[in-house]
């Protein structure tokens, strides 16, 4: 299947990402702010997630479908361009409050230091969906199409991932005094770059099979980099002032996060 119709299937399932991010601005309906502690925890069930679906499932699917070394060059591709975007990119401050103000210049800036961050995790979505269409063991039927419970998995973790990011851009603009009515459209906007990653990944793994291992090479490396050199770094920073530094939250969080996730060892053995 790769009609007009799987790809807008793919990109469907890209938005759903994108919009999760918004859920992260709904606490703010209720309370003024949330604490280190929460916050701590919510950056490592986000980077446990992001670590048990990379290992877990995107590695085990790489391996299925090609050689290590087919991997290995994916995920070195992964992390070499989130290596050149930062670069590009470095000394970048991008805030809800830069996003009204921006000329076209600025506002590329913004586009780019989005996609940086939302970019593989939509190729990790849209390279889940490299059978969509085809009966697999322990597939899906949605809307009368099959659809790989790889990808049903891939589209849960990134959504529930992206709820503590739409934390983490909501509280600045909480500062702002912004109503949360529209610290839920810059939350979703900050991952709009989501669904187009995914349809690109999902084209290329459908016009050239020998392209799927490297895809979810890059897609593992490149979200396991963002965990290792930004999620991680981020929670232990919001953790300075608690007992222990955070780590003990941030452990607690990426346990939870990881062991949710286990059971997509499943889906890589059948």
């Amino acid at each position: 299947m790769t009609d007009l119709g799987a790809y807008v299937f793919v990109f469907v399932a890209g938005l759903i990402t994108a919009l999760a991010t918004g859920l992260g601005a709904i606490p703010f309906f209720l309370v003024d702010e949330i604490s280190d502690r929460w916050n701590v925890v919510l950056w490592g069930l986000a980077s446990g997630i992001m670590l048990g679906a990379s290992l877990f499932g995107l590695v085990g699917e790489g391996l299925a479908y090609g050689t290590p070394v087919e991997l290995g060059i994916g995920v070195l591709a992964g992390v070499v361009l989130v290596v050149v975007a930062h670069e590009v990119i470095e000394g970048a401050e991008v805030s809800p409050k830069k996003y009204e103000e921006a000329d076209m210049k600025k506002l590329l800036l913004i586009l780019g230091v989005l996609t940086v961050h939302s970019f593989p995790e939509g190729v990790a979505v849209g390279v889940s969906f490299a059978e969509l269409g085809f009966s697999t063991p322990g597939g899906l039927v949605i809307f009368g199409t099959a659809v790989p419970l790889l990808a049903v998995f891939m589209t849960v973790a990134i959504s529930i991932h992206n709820v503590p990011e739409g934390v983490a851009v909501s509280i600045p603009l909480r500062n702002m005094n912004v109503a949360p009515s529209r610290m839920v459209w810059w939350a979703v906007f900050s991952s709009l770059p989501q669904p187009l990653g995914a349809v690109i990944a999902f084209y290329f793994v459908t016009i050239a099979q020998q392209f799927l291992p490297i895809g979810f090479g890059f897609a593992a490396g490149a979200m396991v980099y963002l965990v290792l050199t930004e999620f991680i770094p981020e929670a232990l920073e919001l953790g300075e002032d608690l007992a222990g530094d955070g780590k003990r939250e941030l452990v607690a969080g990426m346990a939870t996060g990881a062991g949710a996730m286990i059971p997509l060892l499943s889906v890589t053995s059948i």
